[in-house]
């Protein structure tokens, strides 16, 4: 069961954080965005899963995944709150399925090819991507909150969070998470004269703290299912 729950999650990773461009999240309001969003992830979730003569997998998810991305956009504007519950709904109901393809009565088992370099690139995008979302959530709800304003590159904070959480991912699969600290040691460098402002120290400080601390937990989340 292990191995069929990490590929369906997988799957869900590179569908929603790889395969889901910025103009299909603003106009999923659309049924046919909707519609085409979970195909995307049906088609993944079949191609990765490898089940060639399954096709109750893939439909499970399309249906699963449309009708919870349906009630999200029904719940309202977006904010940590919803992305939270969101993204707990997905990763609930993959397992429930994942549980239920291992159970049935051919215990559909993973055969195929691969599995170490889907899980590792899915981890990748989770960690690089995917955290990024949770993280730009809650520092854009601080920022609003304490009427903070930044001056700097357009979409600079974004870029550097990702390059960041992708060198943790990189130094957790080359054997050396001890490079974090280095990591965080020149970054602290880099915004020492930000910090001294008590506002903005601690809101680079909370940033910071975030975005390594998910990339970290994804990281090793991403090596223990690559050794199933």
């Amino acid at each position: 069961m292990e191995k069929i729950a990490a590929i369906l999650i997988a799957a869900h990773f590179i569908g929603d954080y790889f395969l889901q461009p910025d103009k299909m999240v603003r106009n999923k309001r659309l049924p046919l965005m909707l519609i085409l969003h979970g195909a995307i992830h049906a088609g993944t979730t079949w191609l990765l899963l490898q089940l060639w003569h399954n096709w109750q997998a893939p439909l499970a998810v399309f249906l699963l995944h449309t009708i919870i991305d349906l009630i999200k956009q029904r719940l309202g504007k977006a904010n940590t709150a919803t992305f939270i519950t969101d993204q707990t709904a997905h990763l609930f109901s993959l397992l429930m399925l994942a549980m239920l393809l291992s159970q049935g009565a051919n215990g559909a088992t993973f055969t195929g090819f691969g599995y170490q370099l889907m899980i590792g690139f899915a981890g990748f995008i989770a960690t690089v991507r995917g955290a990024g979302f949770l993280v730009t959530f809650i520092t854009r709800e601080l920022t609003i909150k304490n009427n903070l304003r930044f001056e700097g590159l357009q979409n600079g904070e974004t870029l550097i969070g990702q390059l960041e959480r992708g060198l943790i991912f990189l130094f957790f699969l080359a054997g050396h998470p001890e490079s974090i600290g280095f990591l965080l040691a020149a970054k602290s460098i880099l915004r020492f004269e930000e910090s001294k402002k008590a506002k903005q120290g601690e809101y680079i400080l909370i940033g910071t703290l975030l975005s390594f601390s998910a990339a970290i937990a994804l990281s090793s989340a991403t090596l223990w299912a690559m050794r199933l």
